[in-house]
């Protein structure tokens, strides 16, 4: 499956936000419990990547979708799998003695954390062959077209 720019963003600052929250554990922690906050926050983040790709296979197959009761019965469906396999991980960490819980919790943020900065923060996007400064209209002498450009005053 091919991925979107944001999508892919958003999989790049989950890694991100896990390593950061990897480090403030070692701090935080400064022994062999460091280690179990490291599984608790990596399972719920590999998790969080795994949901990327749901929701962007949801994104794509709900397009392709002509019956709005389906495409709705479908959209729940998934967003119940999301949830029951955050339960799942949560679950597998309050059970499992060697991941730490807190660290699972923070994990689960990483998601969250991805899409605020993926949303956020104005990353430049470039058309092929365009340069970044340069300023791209698809109007051809027709004012009704929407362009890239501001609006004349």
């Amino acid at each position: 499956m091919k991925l979107t720019a944001p999508s892919k963003k958003m999989i790049l600052f989950i890694g991100v936000a896990a390593l950061v929250m990897i480090a403030g554990g070692a701090v935080f922690y400064r022994s062999a419990k460091a280690f179990n906050f490291a599984l608790g926050v990596i399972l719920p983040s590999l998790l969080n990547i795994l949901k990327v790709f749901l929701l962007e296979r949801t994104a794509n197959k709900i397009l392709d979708m002509t019956d709005p009761k389906t495409g709705k019965a479908y959209i729940q469906f998934q967003y119940v799998l999301r949830f029951i396999l955050t339960a799942a991980i949560l679950a597998v960490a309050a059970v499992v003695p060697f991941i730490d819980v807190m660290g699972a919790v923070f994990g689960i943020f990483t998601l969250q954390i991805s899409v605020l900065i993926v949303k956020s923060i104005k990353f430049p996007e470039e058309p092929a062959g365009v340069p970044a400064d340069s300023s791209i209209s698809t109007t051809a002498g027709n004012p009704d077209e929407v362009t890239d450009e501001p609006p004349e005053q």
